[in-house]
């Protein structure tokens, strides 16, 4: 006999068919595999006592503060440990509990329900300005086209193309000049007809710029404000273009400026919930969301999105993450942006095994084969 302790992060159905499990006994074993590690904040503490024996019924556990069993606070949070199976029929008993539980019952069930994308799109940044932070970015005209075919061959899926910086402290720039920038190549994208080639997005909360991004042949509007402006909304409704929604706390002149969160999942959820409803309400279809890496975030708050991103799987939308050689990587490891290579990839497969869809990345044939490997490692 010999014996040999696999990584938790194995693809487990495929294990179980190897071994020869029949398909129903897959699926049951299968949901076994998973722990759900569950933050329950302010909950009432009878609460927290009946689901803590609730838990302990069907095999899974509620870590409470001391005290919580002879009533010491009125309200606690917790942690829940459960596989998928016992998270299943916990929400079922908790449907018919007092004490809010019924609510949380419904949350579980949303837990449980998480699925996390098959593919990942890598989405190539190119820039129409000339002060980018990063500069191996910035093109125009002409070069900007060569840089689009070059992404493109080298495994690009998605290319967003922006004319105004967002990093922090970044100047305003008014409609004018970021028209005059990015028009030269959406003329010369729409003559050649890139967008048979690939999908384009414009990074733009400018109603007049992704009006002639719309135009010239793009399907994807990404707005760093997260459809503030209603105008946008209708555009994007009435093109039937896809809509990225960021959260950002202020604006890039501001969004640095001791940036704080009471808690930074629950906050920005309760964001991506509130503009979802409104482009919904606007008739858009198709949404992707983004939690807004660097914008208006302190380091341990980036690092706390990217490591329970799967959090925001629940809203059943795609995810997108863009931590391209940001400063975040500079404050963990001391390096300029020419040389974040190293950190990008590590934030970006984070993201990837979390449950990202898409990758907005200045380095595409890296990221590519860094996926490929990903890919196989998790086979």
């Amino acid at each position: 006999m010999q014996v040999e302790k696999l990584s938790n992060e194995i693809n487990i159905k495929e294990q179980l068919a190897k071994l020869g499990v029949d398909a129903g006994g897959i699926a049951i074993l299968a949901s076994k595999a998973h722990t759900h590690i569950i933050y329950i904040h302010d909950l009432h503490v009878g609460a927290a006592n009946i689901l803590k024996q609730d838990a302990l019924s069907v095999g899974a556990d509620l870590a409470v503060p001391r005290g919580t069993v002879v009533a010491a606070q009125p309200r606690v949070d917790c942690i829940l440990i459960a596989n998928t199976k016992q998270l299943k029929i916990l929400a079922k008993k908790e449907l018919s509990q007092p004490f809010a539980l019924k609510e949380l019952a419904k949350k579980l069930q949303d837990f449980v329900q998480i699925q996390k994308p098959e593919a990942i799109d890598i989405m190539g940044i190119v820039n129409a300005n000339d002060d980018s932070f990063y500069a191996q970015s910035r093109f125009q005209d002409r070069d900007a086209i060569q840089s689009i075919e070059r992404m493109i061959e080298e495994g690009a899926t998605i290319i967003d193309i922006g004319a105004v910086s967002t990093r922090p402290n970044a100047p305003l720039v008014s409609v004018e000049e970021e028209l005059s920038r990015i028009e030269p190549i959406l003329t010369l994208i729409k003559k050649e007809k890139l967008y048979e080639k690939v999908k384009f997005s414009c990074d733009s909360y400018e109603p007049k710029v992704l009006y002639k991004a719309l135009e010239s042949g793009f399907t994807i509007i990404n707005d760093i404000t997260g459809l503030q402006n209603d105008e946008v909304c209708r555009l994007c409704a009435s093109y039937d273009a896809t809509a990225v929604i960021m959260h950002m706390q202020g604006t890039p002149q501001t969004m640095q400026k001791n940036p704080h969160y009471e808690s930074v999942l629950n906050e920005i959820s309760d964001f991506f919930d509130e503009r979802i409803q409104k482009a919904e309400h606007f008739g858009i279809k198709d949404i992707i969301l983004d939690v807004g890496i660097g914008f208006g975030k302190r380091v341990e708050d980036n690092l706390v999105l990217l490591k329970n991103l799967e959090h925001f799987l629940t809203l059943q939308k795609p995810l997108l993450v863009g931590a391209s050689r940001k400063s975040m990587i500079n404050k963990i490891s001391p390096s300029d942006v020419e040389h974040r290579i190293g950190g990008t990839l590590a934030l970006h497969l984070e993201a990837a095994k979390n449950g990202a869809s898409i990758l907005r990345v200045h380095d595409v044939p890296e990221h590519v084969q860094a996926l490929k490997v990903f890919r196989a490692l998790s086979l």
